[in-house]
């Protein structure tokens, strides 16, 4: 079923590449460690079971990582207002609805699909935005369920995932000399396994941090004219990085492994080189593009106005 979230066509087009090539990189990886390791079916059966799991699971993972708990709408009914108004607006299924209580002001929508997807915010991020504000929060996490873009990215980080298991593995497995008895010939395999892996994942890194920056913009387009009111998600955006640098580092660091799926990254993206490694676009670069929205839109008229 079709949301009333707008399309983006560009949007498709690189999870579609992104895809495509990080298949291919998959496909030669499996191939050099089956040619390394000579047992296809050890391969094939770790690869399986780790996609099996961050595809089917990573709504719980994420939630289990978070302190996340799904909520029912009598103990937040303002919360579960604004999700059943947003998806029917959207007209998309509504997705289950969970609170973490985390003092990190951010929200991140999660699943496989529109009809297994979770979202969920942080107390932080509800003590402090406005009603208006934490519907444009709401919006844009909505249509990365909508775009299916949530389930694009979960998929295209499984790669690093086992290019860093397969690390692990080649420290422990006793494929690698058993009871610490290495020959020549086995350091050479752990050397060239080791070096692909490293190489996979540097790969896969540059490549799904690329499209995450650009969906991210995509779903602040799309809860912009969702909503029609993309000073509101402008005033939100604004809002949390700010609070959010204020936060301990410490406690950042424990969230930083989600960045990829959070409204605003725990630690932003910084300007130079280092912004084309990070999972969000600068605060810079998504305001100037709601001001060009609200502009579009007329909003000046009535700023702020709730619908």
């Amino acid at each position: 079923m079709q949301s009333r979230f707008r399309s983006d066509r560009r949007l498709t087009v690189r999870m579609t590449v992104t895809l495509f090539l990080l298949g291919l990189l998959y496909v030669a990886f499996v191939a050099a460690l089956i040619a390394l390791l000579k047992s296809w079916v050890l391969v094939v059966v770790i690869a399986a079971l780790a996609l099996g799991a961050q595809y089917w699971f990573s709504d719980r993972i994420a939630l289990y990582a978070m302190h996340g708990r799904i909520v029912e709408r009598e103990e937040y009914p303002q919360l579960h207002g604004v999700v059943d108004r947003l998806c029917a607006v959207a007209d998309m299924p509504k997705p289950l609805v969970a609170v973490s209580e985390l003092d990190m002001p951010n929200a991140f929508a999660t699943g496989r699909n529109p009809d297994h997807a979770v979202l969920c915010v942080t107390t932080g991020l509800l003590r402090r935005l406005e009603p208006d504000e934490l519907e444009g929060v709401l919006a844009h996490e909505l249509s990365h369920v909508a775009h299916k873009d949530v389930a694009v990215i979960t998929v295209a980080s499984f790669l690093g995932v086992i290019a860093g298991l397969v690390v692990r593995f080649a420290f422990y497995s006793e494929l690698f000399g058993g009871r610490g008895r290495k020959d020549q010939n086995t350091i050479v395999v752990l050397g060239a396994v080791m070096g692909i892996s490293a190489l996979v994942y540097a790969i896969s890194f540059v490549l799904i941090r690329a499209l995450s920056r650009y969906r991210e913009l995509a779903a602040d387009r799309a809860a912009a004219h969702l909503t029609g009111r993309p000073s509101a998600l402008a005033s939100a955006l604004t809002k949390v990085t700010g609070d959010i640098a204020r936060i301990p580092t410490k406690d950042l660091r424990t969230a930083q492994a989600f960045n990829a799926f959070y409204f605003t990254p725990a630690f932003g993206a910084e300007p130079g080189i280092s912004r084309f490694f990070s999972t969000h676009p600068t605060l810079e670069q998504r305001l100037e593009q709601l001001a060009r929205i609200s502009a579009e839109l007329g909003e000046a008229a009535a700023p702020g106005k709730a619908g």
